[in-house]
């Protein structure tokens, strides 16, 4: 399934890769156009480090950059920019960031929508609705998140104004139960896509991690064995390193299929978009550029790297 990346939207990311822009690119303009020496390389790696690349990338750029200098001793600073803005790139569509494609017959897509308590993942299950609307499909949302009435509510606010099907549960009912009956229902109402909202799970705690297994086998069950075909783990940007521990906790127990990024425009580290694909092998699939309801995008490679670097 296709969401288109607006032209429109360009400007979110501008305006949301305000602080990463501010930290990484005037300072990686500054730093080539002195010397490169052994001493520069350091710095550059010790910044793009800092700016939440991991390790390994700000190494492998790093080492790059030393290559480059190499064979083409005489490049100017924007044609070293260009150079590192064309692999990272190259990198992040190694991993698409597009939606599974499905059948007619394999409708409605089903989405799984996981992550940590305070991730933003109510939010952006109401944001991703939005954007689905917004390009024609019918969309139901099920608020699955049974712990906690406040979230059961919340998204029954959202699914209101956005004028959307939504099925819940009672407080401290079965999430699966609330999952399969969704499904059902999204089934009969000729819906496009359901998106289940799940309760948040601290990803130290395995007995709550084994109930999003269970939701899955749910889903499996009610689709025929299809679904979900999504598992989006939702990971709050300004976290950094730490996102990637909560990812890999989640990875152990849900297999994610791409990560919706929220939270971008709070932190100078962009970085960790780099950094969650080397070390999880997943892509981002949606960043949150804000906090109003169309302030959730398809991730496009291209503009992001064009944006953190210009």
């Amino acid at each position: 399934m296709v969401i288109k990346f607006l032209k429109s939207t360009y400007s979110k990311f501008t305006t949301a890769l305000r602080k990463a822009r501010s930290l990484l690119s005037e300072k990686i303009h500054s730093l080539f156009r002195g010397k490169i020496d052994g001493d520069m390389l350091d710095q550059l790696e010790q910044l793009l480090y800092e700016a939440d690349f991991g390790v390994k990338t700000a190494q492998e750029l790093t080492q790059m950059v030393k290559e480059i200098h190499r064979v083409h001793p005489s490049y100017t600073t924007e044609e070293y920019i260009k150079a590192l803005q064309k692999h990272l790139v190259e990198e992040l569509l190694r991993y698409p960031s597009a939606l599974k494609q499905i059948s007619d017959e394999q409708s409605p897509m089903i989405i799984l929508i996981v992550g940590v308590n305070g991730n933003g993942k109510t939010t952006s299950t109401a944001k991703l609705a939005h954007l689905f609307s917004q390009n024609g499909k019918k969309v139901l949302v099920a608020a699955a998140d049974t712990f906690r009435a406040a979230a059961i509510d919340q998204l029954e606010t959202w699914a209101a104004r956005l004028q959307i099907d939504i099925v819940k549960g009672k407080p401290k009912t079965d999430p699966s139960a609330v999952a399969f009956d969704a499904i059902q229902a999204a089934k009969s109402r000729n819906c496009d896509v359901v998106l289940i909202d799940t309760a948040g799970r601290l990803h130290t705690k395995t007995h709550l991690m084994q109930e999003l297994e269970k939701m899955k086998r749910t889903c499996q069950k009610a689709s025929s064995q299809e679904g979900p075909h999504e598992v989006l783990l939702v990971l709050d940007a300004t976290t950094g390193q730490n996102a990637i521990e909560q990812a890999k906790e989640f990875y152990k127990f849900t297999r994610p299929t791409g990560i919706i990024l929220t939270k971008i425009d709070g932190t100078a580290k962009g970085g960790i978009v780099f950094s969650i694909q080397k070390e999880l092998q997943l892509p981002v699939k949606f960043i949150g550029t804000g906090e109003q309801i169309d302030d959730l995008q398809p991730f496009n490679p291209e503009a992001f790297v064009s944006n953190l670097f210009e």
